[in-house]
């Protein structure tokens, strides 16, 4: 093969790859933000290690697993955590605004002090997993037909490191996001997700591809901001007939 060929595919894997791992780190990182980074972290670490034992045993069998199921329960998983999620978000923003809830207790967002907090950690095995799956399936796919299983492999390596070192410097970004704020955005961007997965995994096809969920999310946006609104005229209204 050329030198034009193996970087043609590498190129090409990277691109491919750097979709899924950009919903990966979203994911992650997201709910890492609201529940907290030890048991997300736990969960991610987990998602990686099953992913490789899969990947070690399995290897180019791996485009047997049925994708399609594990999108979606994968998908409902984050659709109905999501919407819990953009609920809280929705009722705390139009009572305290964008930056209300800057300190926030554990106890009260039903996160354990001590042990695994299971929600966290589930969402991020879960998440970590599928996308691991998608980019697995990528590099087989790309490195048999084009024959150079090497550079495809380093492309969605690339992929992985290049995207995944820029969500852990946004970390830090988010993190600074006030409560309120970032709950409705976590609880948008996993809806989202839920919503386009949950509904490739029941075998249809969306238009536009990936590019589809930016539609979701700007949907989940805009019907969020409707609900703020009414619920701020609900309470205006409320303190205008007690003040009578």
């Amino acid at each position: 093969m050329s030198q034009m060929s193996a970087s043609s595919v590498f190129v090409t894997t990277f691109l491919a790859a750097a979709v899924e791992v950009i919903e990966m780190v979203i994911i992650v990182v997201g709910v890492g933000s609201v529940r907290g980074w030890r048991s997300t972290w736990f969960g991610a670490a987990a998602g990686l290690a099953v992913l490789a034992v899969l990947v070690l045993a399995l290897g180019t069998a791996l485009t047997l697993v049925p994708i399609g199921t594990l999108r979606l329960v994968v998908g409902s998983l984050l659709l109905v955590f999501g919407l819990q999620w953009l609920r809280k978000g929705i009722s705390r923003v139009s009572a305290n605004g964008l930056r209300g809830m800057g300190a926030r207790s554990a106890s009260a967002e039903g996160i354990p002090g001590t042990g695994v907090d299971w929600i966290a950690f589930v969402l991020s095995f879960k998440g970590v997993l599928l996308e691991g799956l998608e980019i697995v399936l990528i590099v087989v796919s790309f490195g048999a037909t084009a024959q150079a299983f090497p550079p495809a492999i380093l492309g969605a390596a690339a992929a992985l490191v290049v995207i995944s070192g820029a969500g852990l410097l946004a970390r830090g970004i988010v993190q600074r996001i006030p409560r309120s704020a970032l709950q409705l955005l976590v609880g948008t961007l996993l809806s989202s997700f839920g919503t386009f997965w949950a509904v490739e995994g029941l075998g249809v096809a969306w238009p536009g591809a990936d590019a589809a969920i930016l539609a979701l999310v700007g949907w989940y946006a805009l019907a969020a901001a409707w609900y703020i609104g009414r619920l701020r005229r609900r309470a205006g209204k409320l303190v205008s007939d007690n003040a009578r």
